[in-house]
């Protein structure tokens, strides 16, 4: 599920608000059309990601939309992780436990529906992340977590993305924080009212 998301021009997440990352993201969305979507294993589908490091400080990067497993594409579909598989799979789990970012969108695409906020503002997808090597090249990789869909969302396809209110962004960014059952609770908790307020703006996308 969730092949196709998107970003409009709206910067109020930080830090996509400074100037380096609005121009960043501006230049982005020219190229994409504002469009992360999946195009295979071969991880051509470099999008804009935030991470924060120990300290709280948060940074825009652009990364690999497929997570990579000892420095190449998994070989299994591993662009969304199941929430219910972050604690034991033994791809998922140790990038849930310290590797975690958000993926900013404004929309996202299932079955050719187009979700979106009734605001059309932005949100934070959950996201893991792996880091991998080509040479001297580091790259920044990753995949959405999804959730059990509700309300409009489960009329079109039994997943959706795991959508984080502002409010627990530090918790799920900051790295010294464990990713534990604990935190996974919280999130799908905390996700519940922004997870229902998604509505179908649109169809016919792929």
């Amino acid at each position: 599920m969730c092949a196709s998301y998107g970003l409009e021009p709206v910067f109020d997440l930080s830090p996509m608000d400074e100037r380096e990352n609005r121009l960043l993201l501006e230049q982005w969305i020219e190229r994409r059309g504002g469009n992360a979507k999946i195009t295979g294993k071969k991880a051509v589908n470099l999008n804009p990601l935030i991470t924060a490091d120990e300290s709280g400080h948060r940074a825009l990067n652009l990364a690999w939309w497929w997570i990579h497993v000892c420095n190449e594409p998994a070989k299994f579909s591993a662009f969304n992780a199941r929430d219910d598989k972050l604690l034991q799979s033994r791809v998922w789990k140790g990038p849930f436990r310290e590797h975690r970012a958000l993926a900013p969108a404004t929309w996202y695409v299932e079955k050719g529906r187009r979700f979106a906020l009734p605001d059309g503002g932005v949100f934070g997808i959950a996201s893991i992340t792996t880091t991998a090597y080509r040479g001297d090249e580091k790259m920044l990789t990753y995949a959405l977590v999804t959730r059990d869909a509700v309300d409009q969302a489960a009329t079109v396809h039994p997943r959706m993305p795991l959508v984080l209110p502002a409010e627990l962004h530090d918790d799920w960014l900051d790295p010294t924080l464990a990713g534990d059952g604990d935190l996974l609770a919280e999130a799908l908790s905390a996700s519940e009212e922004l997870s229902r307020s998604m509505v179908i703006v649109g169809g016919n996308d792929s």
